[in-house]
């Protein structure tokens, strides 16, 4: 595959060779091309292993647990008694957290809640002391039809 500029003349000699050889060119891509066939193979293999399954463990609700609440608006409550700031919620974490077993903590975040809201009350948690802190949810519709 060859390129010519230019005109023709009649005296070889005196004109210059205005084209690319591509050969080399084809030669070295191909030759990457077989480099990249022969190691992808090796890199995309795996150790294999027989991963663990996902499974939605019912939650063990213990009298001792501690429910906090968080409604879309953001306003929290603990059980059914709303807390009037945060302060307030952390100085009764810290009477939890001082309990001998120290009782978990259990978030309930509405759907429609600002992520800022829970992240608040796990500062909360954070800054009482609380060891356990975990976040209650619903399984997808069809997860719990199959239980």
């Amino acid at each position: 595959m060859a390129m010519q500029v230019g005109q023709a003349e009649a005296d070889a000699e005196d004109q210059l060779n205005n084209t690319i050889n591509t050969t080399p060119l084809v030669d070295v891509m191909l030759v990457l091309l077989i480099i990249f066939l022969i190691t992808i193979p090796v890199v995309t293999q795996s150790i294999r292993l027989e991963l663990p399954h996902e499974r939605n463990v019912p939650t063990q609700t213990k009298p001792e647990n501690v429910l906090i609440s968080v409604n879309r608006d953001g306003e929290i409550y603990w059980g059914m008694e709303r807390i009037p700031d945060i302060e307030a919620l952390v100085a009764r974490l810290k009477v939890e957290a001082v309990k001998e077993p120290q009782p978990e903590v259990h978030i309930r975040g509405d759907l429609d809640v600002r992520y800022e809201a829970i992240g608040r009350v796990v500062v909360a948690c954070q800054r009482a002391g609380i060891l356990k802190v975990g976040f209650i949810t619903e399984p997808p519709a069809g997860i719990a039809a199959q239980q």
